[in-house]
């Protein structure tokens, strides 16, 4: 498919890279905002390692709401191209990029702009 690519040793899969979108919902039926994102995941020994890059670059309203959103809550739905979904803590490294890692809610703790709607 274009604009994935996998990359296998010995069977496993060691990395993927691709199109993705981020997603930030305030609800389970309202999103405030998609962003466009060339997305990279590595596994290693025990863990993996996500970084992305906005694509294409935000205009400066869009950066302004991404920057508010990310203010608000940096946890974002990462939607794959074939449309399965992870939820990830975003840190904006400006120009290195976006460090993406698995988001896990604490018991009973509300999943994505949880300051917010608390």
């Amino acid at each position: 498919m274009l604009g994935r690519q996998c990359v296998r040793d010995a069977g496993a899969m060691d990395s993927w890279a691709g199109i993705a979108t981020l997603e930030w919902w305030a609800n389970r039926s309202t999103c405030l905002g998609t962003f466009g994102a060339r997305a990279t995941i590595r596994v290693t020994a025990a863990d993996w390692m996500s970084a992305a890059v906005l694509d294409p670059p935000l205009s400066d309203d869009d950066r302004e709401v991404f920057g508010l959103l990310m203010d608000l809550d940096p946890v974002f739905t990462l939607r794959f191209e074939e449309g399965s979904t992870l939820l990830v803590n975003v840190v904006d490294g400006h120009e290195e990029g976006l460090a993406l890692t698995a988001y896990e809610a604490e018991a009973g703790q509300r999943v994505g702009s949880r300051q917010v709607w608390q």
